[in-house]
């Protein structure tokens, strides 16, 4: 009986290496074959300086140059929930795969046990009942399939999918959370700035509401232009108290980025000013075809592509004759010091075929609904790629027009600030009205805001290239695909 399970076990462990899932061919990237050119007249030679490596091997801390920056990322990589539960769903796919691939193999248990039964005279072959009393010990082997037709292995392999999709989620939540945090930082920065200016502002239309106002006692001005200088001063404070708002609100969303309260991270560097803010802002963008290694959610759609075409071979070998097996080994005794003596051998096989005739339309159903949920990942696969390529075209369009934006706005504002100047020394000379001066802080306080803003536009579209390119999965380095790996060592 031995030798027999022996020879039934190799068999079902070479056949089983087959299975009746479609050959998978991964489906053709639906976008062009290159990224769209930057509109004309705003070419990237304004913005090159010699960066060749692509984003994946630029590390996040050779991206983001800032020492308060650098604490950020890395106390939200450490406390992050949303990370921490992608790190979880990991443990949970590969404790799913371990329960299926273990289906592969038999399970052997050890067995005990001690049976007292009364066998009635009808089933006696004496024509009389007896009390039958034994015990019994050895190992047995429940229901083993043998996985002729793949359908165990295909189940295997889509468990194996579904886990290489998991841990690939959880690397595009970590590139998402660099991002994401980096975003956060530049909006605190950006709204720390436009309130330290709006408070300037508000006391220097302050001072100028005082002149005004001793003016319009002395005679010296009219009602109009007081009441002009009364409104800015509101209209500063309704700034203020709106930029401290936005600059709270934006400090919490860090802060649930991050983890943890940033007066907790030690030792965290003090901040910098966009104006000073350095990002790496040339990466070159490759091809298209690039994005399919660089981007892990596109190797995520993959792997679900995957699972999907190996479900179907699942549903295929249900159509088969399933046979499973079931043996036992040990020995019997009516007493249980005589268990293991000579002569207490006892052993049974009781293999069990399956076939399916009649199931009501069951095993078509769910092989039409393997096939339609193969349809379904391929879609999804498609349109991963289709955004993965519209954000890095987004982003490649946007860099040179917003260093031209940045630069003109600073023109703007250098141009205001002399506006204002003379302006204002127009009026205190009494060779003007007040209305000048008052229209040239206006304007003075606008291009001022939205050169901020123009600061923040630019280093968000660095960053926004830098994640749609694969970059914020290292720390200082290349890192390989858990599904693709890559040569090259760490920097």
């Amino acid at each position: 009986m031995a030798k027999t399970l022996t020879a039934l076990l190799l068999v079902a462990g070479v056949l089983s290496g087959c299975t009746l899932a479609p050959r998978y061919e991964r489906p053709a990237a639906p976008v062009a074959t290159d990224f769209p050119a930057a509109p004309e007249g705003f070419g990237q030679s304004e913005v090159k300086t010699g960066e060749t490596r692509r984003a994946t091997d630029i590390g996040w801390r050779e991206f983001f140059r800032d020492p308060r920056l650098q604490a950020m990322i890395a106390t939200a990589l450490e406390n992050n929930r949303d990370l921490r539960t992608a790190a979880l769903r990991i443990e949970e796919a590969r404790a799913t795969y371990q329960v299926q691939r273990a289906d592969l193999l038999p399970t052997v248990n050890a067995t005990g046990g001690y049976t007292r039964q009364q066998v009635s005279g009808a089933a006696s072959p004496l024509g009389q009942g007896y009390l039958a009393e034994y015990w019994q010990a050895g190992g047995a082997i429940t229901s083993y399939e043998l996985d002729f037709f793949g359908r165990v292995r295909s189940l295997s392999n889509a468990a194996l999918a579904q886990y290489f999709a998991t841990e690939e989620a959880r690397r595009a939540a970590q590139i998402s959370l660099v991002s994401e945090v980096a975003k956060a930082y530049l909006a605190e920065r950006a709204y720390d700035e436009q309130y330290a200016i709006a408070q300037n502002t508000l006391k220097t239309r302050e001072e100028t509401f005082r002149l005004a106002q001793q003016r319009f006692e002395a005679g010296a001005t009219s009602a109009l232009d007081l009441r002009d200088n009364e409104s800015l001063v509101a209209q500063a404070r309704v700034s203020v108290a709106e930029l401290a708002r936005q600059r709270a609100q934006a400090r919490n969303a860090l802060e649930v980025l991050v983890g943890t309260p940033l007066a907790s991270i030690p030792d965290l560097p003090p901040a910098r000013t966009l104006s000073e803010e350095r990002f790496v802002t040339d990466i070159p963008a490759g091809l298209p075809s690039d994005l399919l290694e660089q981007r892990p959610d596109i190797r995520q759609a993959e792997q679900q592509l995957l699972s999907a075409n190996a479900n179907i071979g699942a549903a295929r070998a249900a159509f088969f004759p399933r046979i499973s097996l079931t043996g036992q080994l040990g020995s019997m005794s009516r007493d249980f010091s005589g268990l293991f003596e000579a002569g207490t051998k006892a052993w049974s096989f009781a293999p069990q075929l399956v076939l399916p005739i009649f199931d009501f339309g069951r095993n078509m159903s769910n092989l039409d609904l393997a096939n339609v949920r193969k349809n379904i990942q391929v879609a999804n696969y498609e349109k991963t790629i289709q955004v993965a390529f519209r954000e890095v075209a987004d982003a490649l369009v946007a860099r040179g027009t917003l260093e031209e934006q940045v630069t003109g706005q600073e023109q703007v504002r250098n141009a205001e600030a002399a506006r204002f100047e003379l302006a204002n020394l127009r009026f205190r000379s009494g060779i003007t009205g007040q209305i000048e001066a008052l229209d040239a802080q206006r304007q003075l306080f606008t291009a001022e805001q939205a050169l901020i803003q123009a600061r923040q536009l630019r280093l968000n579209n660095a960053i926004d290239l830098y994640r749609a390119l694969g970059g914020g999965l290292s720390e200082t380095g290349p890192v390989a695909s858990a599904t693709t790996p890559q040569n090259g060592t760490a920097q």
